[in-house]
């Protein structure tokens, strides 16, 4: 059963936390099954892009998103004490305290469906008492957006 967290003047946005079945096929290729696993309170925002281009044109136009925050907890623990690699993690679904999806794709595979994005970072904070008060993220949005979430 996914655990959802609430949302807190601190934390104000939800999140969907996927991690995935990993299966090798009879070639030895490697195919991942994402699953959603819980929903995480916690806080996003772009990251400082006021002289970036957001669309980069070039032979395959590619579309660079880059999310700072934190997270109340830790997202490479899955909800049943499971420890995943960040890299065996999407996030997907950010939305607002009334619902509303923050990050949405505008054309492609994914076309109206939360956009998808992978873990680049994510460290523990903590606070001068010596306990973690919450987990430093930066995530990037996923070059594979066709992935089945």
């Amino acid at each position: 059963m996914p655990t959802c967290e609430t949302t807190s003047f601190t934390f104000p946005l939800l999140a969907d936390i996927h991690y995935p079945i990993v299966e090798q096929t009879a070639l030895g290729s490697i195919k991942k099954q994402w699953i959603h696993d819980k929903t995480l309170s916690c806080s996003l925002t772009i990251a400082g892009s006021a002289m970036a281009e957001d669309v980069k044109p070039n032979v395959n136009i590619t579309k660079e998103v880059i999310l700072l925050g934190r997270f109340r907890s830790d997202i490479r623990l899955s909800s049943t004490d499971a420890r995943n690699a960040i890299t065996n993690i999407l996030i997907t679904n950010i939305r607002d305290t009334n619902g509303n999806e923050i990050y949405v794709e505008t054309s492609g595979p994914r076309s109206g469906k939360s956009t998808l994005f992978e873990v680049a970072t994510n460290e523990p904070f903590i606070n001068p008492f010596g306990s973690i008060e919450y987990y430093k993220v930066v995530l990037r949005r996923s070059e594979n957006q066709g992935t089945d979430v």
